[in-house]
Order: structure tokens, then C-alpha cells, then sequence
């Protein structure tokens, strides 16, 4: 509940009270190490140190909405989901901005959920149906 209230207080801090759209504002993520936050604010995503300061833009594609943003157990990753190819597909970059490679291929929605332990897989949820010509 803490670390809930001081990712909000710290969000505020970063935009100005009151100068956010709530709607906007979505998927706040602490790293795992307690040192930033993640979030997605008008279909990007950001990072901002807990302690406050200025939020960096990690993703920028005009005309595309990227959500879900998810830590690497390091706290030097980020998988997020990006409909920059059309559905979303699952992406993953630097903490630090960079840019991302795209980890899924299907036409189903994808959505990153978490990394395993060790970091080396972004594990994510998709509605992938069998072509209907696999039950003939």
C-alpha cells in the first residue's frame, strides 16, 4: 500500500497536481530494485525515479498505443505490449530507452504478464485460437 501511494504522490509530483487526465494514466509498475516506476501515459511508456524528478519517454511511434509495461527481475528490462505492427504484439527494451525488439508474432492480442526468475523469458497471455481448418 506504501509503495502504491508513493508511485501516485511521485507521478503527481512529475505531471503537476491536477495537470493529468486520470484516464491517461495507466499500468504504474515499481521496479523491482524500488528505484523507478514505470508507466503508460497517453499510450506510452515512461519511467520516473521513485524518489521523483523528470519522467523519460521510453516509447514514441506516432499512431501507436503501447500498454502494460513489466519489469525484468534486474530492473533493466521492460516488456510492454505495442500495436505497432497491428494487434498487440509483445516487445521488450532497455530500462533506459533504447530501442525494443518485438518477441511476438500472432494476430491474437498478446500481453506481457511477468519474467521468469531468471529473467531470460517474458512470459504473456494470448487468446490464439487453432485455424478452423485444424478440426476438419
Amino acid at each position: 500500500m506504501k509503495k502504491s501511494l508513493l508511485s501516485l504522490l511521485c507521478l503527481g509530483t512529475v505531471f503537476g497536481a491536477g495537470a493529468i487526465t486520470p484516464l491517461w494514466l495507466r499500468d504504474v509498475r515499481i521496479s523491482p530494485d524500488g528505484t523507478k516506476i514505470a508507466f503508460t501515459y497517453k499510450g506510452d511508456i515512461y519511467t520516473v525515479p521513485t524518489a521523483g524528478g523528470q519522467a523519460r519517454l521510453l516509447t514514441a511511434q506516432p499512431g501507436t498505443l503501447e500498454s502494460e509495461p513489466v519489469w525484468s527481475p534486474d530492473s533493466k528490462k521492460i516488456a510492454f505490449a505495442s500495436d505497432r505492427e497491428g494487434s498487440n504484439d509483445v516487445f521488450i527494451m532497455d530500462a533506459d530507452g533504447g530501442e525494443a525488439t518485438r518477441l511476438t508474432y500472432n494476430s491474437a492480442a498478446e500481453l506481457p504478464q511477468a519474467f521468469s526468475p531468471d529473467g531470460k523469458y517474458v512470459l504473456y497471455s494470448a487468446s490464439i485460437q487453432d485455424a478452423p481448418s485444424a478440426h476438419l
